[in-house]
């Protein structure tokens, strides 16, 4: 009997420690790979460090500089001086235009700048409401010959401009442009306060920029030396002079005035929808906001009870 218990205890205990070898064995294994994979993991991070500083040195070795230092080292004659910031009174999130400033901003357009860029994207119509009245519009409009047809014989025909039609175009394509401006084109103006960085800062700036080149600075033939354009060098000439435009309301015709209001004008013709979109911009927050609380509201109402629901276990007795 003793022999038997003996041979049991010893069975056992060599189950134990074989089991016991198993799971050293395993943990052993574990370590081993784990190890391996963060060796791995480490020569792979190594590697692509190399790899990228060599292609840095060798981008460096081409072509004498980094890509991302062009921006840097750049000359800043060759980008034009940054605008400063203007207090615009349509610049706040509940400002609206300045509709006083769009209507002299479109006599400086009309006056100045119309002969030589256009307004493709801007119709009669857009200045109902905003800068004039209807009949003003309709007035402006038909002061204007637009060409339409065919009539009944297939001819075509000249007939005085309406609300519907958009602003005439100062030349009849870009080759007549070029040719009128010494080789220069001059851009369309609808979005122009949109197409450059800056905005209506860099517009302004450019329009008051004009200054004497500093010493040493030489200014091509035809070209005109402004330090906000790109290359200081511009071949539009200053166009803005005091007392150019008569107001209509009396308004002091400055440099710097004229140049506020046309640039209100040209913000209003890249941004007709700027006041209605602000307007609903409001609206909307004001309705979500009111929605959200009163969503809170019933959520919490509706889940009062079960939030404050208590369950509590009585056993049976057992009496």
């Amino acid at each position: 009997m003793a022999n038997l218990f003996n041979s049991a205890r010893t069975a056992l205990r060599a189950a134990v420690n074989g089991s016991a070898a198993s799971v050293r064995n395993a943990s052993t294994q574990a370590g081993a790979k784990a190890s391996q994979s963060f060796m791995v993991s480490r020569s792979s991070a190594i590697a692509a460090t190399a790899v990228a500083a060599g292609s840095v040195a060798w981008y460096r070795h081409l072509y004498g500089t980094l890509p991302f230092l062009e921006t840097a080292s750049a000359n800043m004659a060759d980008e034009g001086l940054h605008p400063p910031k203007y207090p615009w009174s349509h610049s706040g999130v509940f400002e609206t235009f300045d509709h006083a400033s769009i209507r002299r901003g479109y006599q400086v357009y009309r006056e100045v700048c119309s002969s030589c860029h256009s307004l493709d994207r801007i119709a009669w119509r857009n200045l109902v409401g905003q800068s004039h009245t209807v009949d003003e519009a309709k007035a402006m409009a038909e002061e204007v010959e637009y060409e339409d047809g065919p009539d009944d014989e297939g001819a075509m025909f000249q007939r005085p401009g309406k609300l519907a039609d958009y602003m005439p175009r100062p030349y009849a394509n870009d080759e007549a442009a070029r040719a009128a401006n010494a080789g220069a084109l001059p851009p369309d103006l609808s979005l122009m306060v949109k197409a450059r960085h800056g905005g209506a800062d860099y517009i302004f700036a450019l329009l008051t920029g004009y200054t004497d080149p500093p010493a040493g600075v030489k200014v091509q033939d035809g070209l005109n030396y402004n330090s906000y354009f790109p290359g200081t060098q511009i071949a539009m000439a200053r166009v803005l002079y005091d007392g150019l435009v008569d107001y209509e309301d009396g308004t002091p015709a400055t440099t710097s005035q004229m140049a506020k209001d046309v640039v209100t004008f040209l913000h209003f013709s890249a941004e007709p929808e700027h006041d209605t979109r602000k307007k609903m911009g409001m609206q909307t927050v004001i309705i979500l906001s009111s929605l959200t609380a009163l969503s809170i509201w019933v959520k919490r109402f509706k889940w009062a009870g079960v939030k404050s629901r208590k369950i509590i276990y009585n056993p049976p007795s057992t009496h």
